[in-house]
């Protein structure tokens, strides 16, 4: 009986639990992959390295300082344009806050007018009221 049991789960296992052959799988899909990887980069690394050889060829000595002089005058001008960029969008953030400043000033206005408005109108209940109250005491 036990022998039995013992071959059922062994039936079982080799049916049911696919992990060594899976992992094999997967092994033999990652050399693959890498393989086809590691040729298309060398491929590449070559074809980049002959380019800069060919540029370094054709370029004397001397296109090298004028291309350093000209990168430091393009740097200079950069710069120089970073600089006016920057203060043209402080005059323009300056210029945003002023106006929102203006209309904000121009609300509280709006909101004191109407503020004392309502003040007004409470007086003059009181003042009726009072006026009223003025008028019952003295007919008593």
């Amino acid at each position: 009986m036990d022998k039995i049991a013992k071959d059922v789960g062994d039936i079982q296992s080799r049916l049911l639990d696919h992990r060594p052959v899976i992992n094999a799988e997967i092994r033999y899909f990652m050399r693959e992959f890498e393989e086809k990887r590691g040729y298309r980069e060398s491929r590449l690394l070559e074809n980049i390295n002959k380019s800069v050889l060919e540029t370094n060829e054709q370029m004397p000595p001397a296109n090298f300082e004028d291309m350093k002089h000209q990168l430091s005058d393009i740097s200079k001008r950069l710069d120089a344009a970073n600089h006016m960029a920057e203060r043209v969008q402080q005059r323009e953030l300056e210029a945003q806050q002023g106006t929102q400043l203006k209309a904000n000033m121009e609300q509280l206005k709006e909101d004191w007018a109407e503020f004392l408005k309502e003040q007004q109108r409470l007086k003059e209940e009181v003042d009726e009221e009072h006026a009223c109250v003025t008028h019952t005491k003295q007919n008593y």
